[in-house]
Parts: C-alpha cells; sequence; structure tokens
C-alpha cells in the first residue's frame, strides 16, 4: 500500500536479492506477509550472477573439454580440439539469464514487490531507498538483512580489474589466458584455476599457508593435489606474495618462499583469497546494531539481529559462506517474521569443492569427533570398488564415514572422487537423521551406481565387507 508520494508500507522488507535474499522474501509471501524486496544489482545475487552458477558452467566446459581430451581409452578418438572461448562465454550467460529470469518469475508470481535501489536504514522500521532518480521510503514491521560479501583484497594489490581481478571478472574473461596465477589455494581459487589449466592455461597457484584448502580434511585435499600435479597446474605452498607491477597487459608477481624471492609474469593474476561481508553504508550505525570485529551481523538461533525487529541472514550474518545455508536461514527468518517457530539449528551444513576430482563432506571429520569427546572411528571405501565408477573410468577418490562406536551413529560422510556434489545429498540426509550404520548398511541401493559407496562404507565399518578384502587378509 503506497502511503504518501514516495512511501511504501509493508510488513517485511528484505534488503538483497541473492539466494538467501530472495528465498526469505518468497517464502514469507507465502506465509501471508506483504513483502518488499530491494536489490541495487540483480536479482539472484552474487551466486546466481557472477558465482556458483557461471562458475559451474566454466567447469562444466573445461571438465567436458578434458573428458574429450583423455577418451583414448574408451575407444574415442578425436582429433584436434577447438574451444570458441566466446560462445563458452555466451553459454555461460544463457545459463545465468534462464535462471535469473526465473528468479524474477517466481518474486512476481509470488506477488513480491521488488524495488531497484540500494537501501539503508533510518530508523529500526524505516529504510531508505536509492533509486536511478529518486529516493523512496519504506516502512516496515520487519527487516531481513540479505547483502551478502564480496571479495577480499589484499593491502598494497588493488583490483584493476583488467589485469589483477577477482572471481567475479575471472568469470568474464575475453580470452583465455595464456599465462594464470591464482593468490589463494582455497576452493574459489582451485576451482578456477582448474577450469581454466584444462581449457589451455599455464597456471600457477600462490598459497600462503602450509596445505591448499585449509578448512578441508587432509586425506581429501591430497587426491585434489594429486590430480592438479598431472594436469600439471604448478602449486607454491608457503609462499607470500609481496607485489603485483602491472605494465600493460601483463604482471609481474613477486613472491617469497622461505628465504627464496622468486617473480612470475602473468596475463591475468586472479586474488582469491576470502571474502568480507557488505555490511558498509546500510545505516546499522543509526540503529546500534551489533557487529563482530571483521563487520559480520552479529544474530541469534532465530537470525534475530540485536535490533529485534531486524534479522539477517546469508553471508553478512558469518559462518560458513555458502549459498545453501543463506537460503536455509531466509526460510528460518522467514517464518519467524510471520510469527511462527523456527530456529536455525541443523545437524551439519554441506560443503562442496568443484575441484577435479571434487571434494563434498557433511558432518564432523574424524579429528573433530574426537576433540568433541566422540570414540570416533573413521573408515573408508574406495571408487575404485565401486562398478559404476569403473565403467566411467573414473576412479580416484574415496569415501570416508566417521561414526561413534559405541553407538555406531554416523557423524559424518566425506568425499573425494566422481559427481561427489550430487552423491552428497544421500550423505546429508543421513547425518541430519541421526542414521546408524546398520540403518545405511541394510539400504538397499540400486546397482550399478556411484551411491552404492555408501552402502560399502558402512559394510566395511561392520567388518562385514563384500566387495573388499577384509583386513586381515590384506
Amino acid at each position: 500500500m503506497v502511503v504518501g508520494e514516495l512511501t511504501v508500507e509493508c510488513d517485511l522488507l528484505v534488503i538483497g536479492g541473492g539466494p538467501g535474499g530472495y528465498v526469505a522474501a518468497i517464502r514469507a509471501a507465502q506465509l501471508g506477509l506483504d513483502v518488499t524486496l530491494a536489490e541495487d544489482s540483480f536479482v539472484g545475487g552474487v551466486c546466481l550472477n557472477v558465482g556458483c552458477i557461471p562458475s559451474k558452467a566454466l567447469i562444466s566446459v573445461a571438465s567436458r573439454v578434458d573428458q574429450i581430451r583423455h577418451s583414448k581409452d574408451m575407444g574415442i578418438v578425436v582429433g584436434s580440439i577447438d574451444v570458441d572461448f566466446p560462445q563458452v562465454m555466451t553459454y555461460k550467460s544463457q545459463v545465468v539469464s534462464r535462471l535469473t529470469s526465473g528468479v524474477t518469475r517466481l518474486l512476481e508470481g509470488n506477488g513480491v514487490n521488488v524495488i531497484e535501489g540500494r537501501a539503508s536504514f533510518v530508523a529500526a522500521n524505516l529504510a531508505r531507498v536509492q533509486l536511478s532518480h529518486e529516493v523512496q521510503q519504506v516502512r516496515f514491521k520487519s527487516a531481513i538483512l540479505a547483502t551478502g560479501s564480496r571479495p577480499l583484497e589484499i593491502p598494497g594489490i588493488p583490483f584493476d580489474h583488467s589485469v589483477v581481478v577477482d572471481s567475479t571478472d575471472a568469470l568474464s574473461f575475453e580470452s583465455i589466458p595464456e599465462r594464470l596465477v591464482v593468490i589463494g589455494g582455497g576452493y574459489i581459487g582451485l576451482e578456477i584455476g582448474t577450469a581454466y589449466r584444462k581449457l589451455g592455461s599455464h597456471v600457477t597457484v600462490l598459497e600462503a599457508t602450509d596445505r591448499l584448502l585449509g578448512t578441508m580434511d587432509s586425506s581429501l585435499v591430497a587426491i585434489v593435489a594429486r590430480r592438479l600435479k598431472s594436469l600439471g597446474v604448478e602449486v607454491n605452498l608457503s609462499s607470500t606474495v609481496s607485489a603485483v607491477t602491472v605494465s600493460g597487459s601483463t604482471a609481474l608477481v613477486t613472491f617469497q618462499n622461505g628465504e627464496t624471492i622468486e617473480t612470475l609474469q602473468a596475463d591475468k593474476v586472479v586474488v582469491a583469497v576470502g571474502r568480507v561481508p557488505n555490511s558498509e553504508d546500510l545505516g546499522l550505525e543509526h540503529l546500534g546494531m551489533k557487529l563482530d570485529p571483521k563487520g559480520f551481523v552479529i544474530v541469534d538461533e532465530q537470525r534475530r539481529t540485536s535490533v529485534r525487529s531486524i534479522f539477517a541472514i546469508g553471508d553478512i550474518a558469518g559462518g560458513p559462506l555458502l549459498a545453501h545455508k543463506a537460503s536455509y536461514e531466509g526460510k528460518v527468518a522467514a517464518a519467524v517474521a510471520a510469527g511462527h517457530r523456527d530456529a536455525y539449528d541443523p545437524v551439519a551444513v554441506p560443503a562442496v569443492v568443484f575441484t577435479d576430482p571434487e571434494i563434498a563432506s557433511v558432518g564432523l571429520t574424524l579429528n573433530d569427533a574426537e576433540k568433541l569427546g566422540y570414540k570416533a572411528v573413521g573408515v573408508r571405501f574406495p571408487f575404485a570398488g565401486i562398478g559404476r565408477a569403473v565403467s566411467i573410468n573414473d576412479t580416484d577418490g574415496f569415501c570416508q564415514v566417521v561414526y561413534d562406536s559405541d553407538s555406531g551413529v554416523i557423524l559424518g560422510l566425506h568425499l573425494v572422487g566422481p559427481d561427489a556434489s550430487d552423491l552428497l545429498g544421500e550423505a546429508s540426509l543421513l547425518v541430519e537423521f541421526g542414521a546408524n550404520l546398520e540403518d545405511l548398511s541394510r539400504t538397499i541401493h540400486a546397482h550399478p551406481t556411484l551411491a552404492e559407496i555408501f552402502m560399502e562404507v558402512a559394510e566395511e565399518a561392520l567388518g562385514l565387507p563384500v566387495h573388499q578384502l577384509p583386513k586381515k587378509s590384506r
């Protein structure tokens, strides 16, 4: 309902239209609230437009090229492979457009009022939205803050968005760079680096710590590291970048490894060393909203901030910076705003790294479980023992189950191998519902499928492996 010339009143204002914000808006509308969504850039947020979706489109293209290149063992002989990179970018853009237009239709279909502009708070129940030529006020009963995060910039190495680029820029190159340096050995850096290596770039990864993918179990990462080496990706650990000097269309990257100072020439330098919350210029200081030292908004189990009428979800609320976490939180906040009882209390949040092979993980690692006092045991089963993996000529990796030895309850499932991202759905369900090893071992899995690995690893843990020799015979 419009009140006055430039004031809108609503039950709920959602600021940010990413996977947290648009999901929250739709769910709140489904629950009967009058919802306004303010988005200053593009509906779908970073994930759909310049993150998860376009990067996976690029990764899919690169993986297909690599599969064709190595199909001789399966009896497929291909001549030269030509990558029409402008068409690859067109394909990527078509994927993005299809999904973002779908989100727009969902918002419209659910009666969400979308305002294109940057919103900031004036008071606990009033916001100002800067439109292209005017300012509009929105008076609300509740608000959900879902403004996400952005790439972290290294001090002294600013983005020029041409040669020194962030992860967003790396998904929109005009051509495949001949020499690509990736600063950061986390999931974003490795996903981008692997994709461009498969497309033909000479790729070097510089990681400041002594290991890749620092938050992941080292046994999973070891498989990926081995594959990176076979692909020809050069990885330099314990390497700190001190300077990036741009001259024309190239850059000179200076880094230190121990006592040695080295330089690399690059056509593109991708900086992927983390993300920071978009919590500035939102008027939070007018509200006295509590933030942590890194700028993330502090929230409770309902995703309420220190200002009771305002919730915060997704990257700006900290925790794992994952799109699916943001969506889940959005549903919780929307339900609470609509007067329902709800809380953010998942047993575990799944995580995927789209490297080669993929890593997928949910629940506790063995180390974490032991720290929490469980009598934890970790058991693995290799993809090499799964018929479907052998038939598609993709057997690197394994599944590890972490379980409590007293009860047999599954505490975590961790995979590295083919289609691990898609397999993670079953793993997440098992952990979330507190299944035990016997539950899993007695669940019939279709043959031949990759998902059989869950049944097999459960039987291995129970000491009754059918498709792997018992330990005493090894």
